[in-house]
């Protein structure tokens, strides 16, 4: 039969509501008594019921975490910062991945608030976010990662976006290419628009064209590159070298380029961002932007934990917490 609270108490002749107390860490039992309870409780083998404890604590001990496509190398790297820290610090994380689709983020941020979770972190599709912000007050703190809607009212964890598509596009500019072309994702979010907004200042800053015909965008993942790069060769219109939005992208201008007998980096130069693994193997030697990834994800649970211990906790959170991380330049053989 499971050991509860009450067979502890009666052992060492207390209140149950003291054995609770003293379990809990709260104050009102004294140091001996606290020890004798944590001793007799690891003696009959006594496990709490975290149903019970949380309509007690009106905590459950989880973190949700929604991501976009999980067959994205750039994201499991996210979710080991996210539930290293979050586990550390006694906490399970719900996993959920929407493939893309915004009917899905709204869903699992409502499936979340239903099993009350402690706490929300969001890699949003896109900085329209907003629309849940909107139409849904979210009572539990919340942190969006990897992208942010500008007026968000929410925490946000991010890389300095334009910082990096400024690094990724100089870096092209000043190995002599002038031809230089930029493919990504839809460009409704502030990832897309953060480092083509990079790109362009660094193509203004160096007095280059811009040439619409090597503006290409598509989706995130890996096809995009390669059907955008074979849409330039074929027409006869490439630039010298192409900065990617992400580096699956760039993976896919790779391989385009390569069926096309396009030598990297002599025909076609090629930068990309996020310095997935796949990024360094030997046969993809990719120059990339590196995001700090598992670390962001960390940070990301460190503001929901300081949330949690502050007064904001079980609030409209009252003080925004905004960390910016700076990007860095992996230099390989694709540039």
């Amino acid at each position: 039969m499971k050991v509860t609270i009450k067979d502890i108490a009666k052992a060492a002749n207390i209140s149950y509501s003291a054995v609770s107390r003293a379990l809990n860490g709260h104050k009102g039992v004294s140091e001996e008594t606290r020890q004798k309870v944590k001793d007799l409780a690891v003696k009959m083998d006594y496990s709490p019921n975290a149903l019970a404890r949380s309509l007690v604590q009106k905590q459950t001990g989880t973190i949700g975490l929604i991501l976009p496509d999980i067959t994205n190398p750039f994201y499991p790297e996210l979710v080991r910062g996210v539930e290293e820290r979050a586990s550390s610090a006694g906490y399970n994380t719900f996993f959920c991945n929407t493939n893309y689709d915004l009917k899905k983020e709204e869903s699992y941020i409502h499936n979340l608030l239903e099993k009350r979770v402690d706490g929300i972190i969001l890699a949003p599709i896109t900085s329209q976010a907003n629309y849940f912000e909107k139409r849904n007050r979210i009572p539990v703190p919340f942190v969006y990662l990897g992208n942010a809607p500008e007026s968000t009212k929410f925490n946000y964890v991010i890389t300095d976006n334009i910082r990096g598509g400024y690094l990724a596009a100089r870096t092209l500019i000043e190995r002599n290419y002038r031809k230089i072309g930029f493919i990504s994702g839809v460009q409704n979010g502030s990832i897309t628009d953060g480092r083509y907004t990079g790109f362009i200042e660094a193509m203004k800053r160096y007095n280059l064209e811009i040439n619409e015909n090597y503006i290409k965008q598509k989706s995130w993942r890996l096809i995009s590159g390669y059907e955008c790069i074979l849409e330039m060769i074929d027409s006869g219109n490439c630039p010298e070298a192409v900065m990617a939005g992400n580096d699956l992208i760039a993976i896919g201008i790779l391989q385009g380029a390569k069926e096309r007998k396009f030598r990297v980096p002599e025909d076609l130069a090629i930068i990309g961002f996020d310095d997935i693994p796949n990024a360094s193997w030997p046969e993809i030697n990719l120059s990339t932007i590196k995001q700090p990834k598992i670390q962001m994800g960390m940070a990301s649970v460190e503001i929901l934990l300081d949330i949690f211990q502050s007064d904001d906790s079980g609030s409209t959170q009252k003080r925004v917490r905004r960390l910016i991380m700076d990007p860095e330049l992996i230099l390989r053989g694709s540039c």
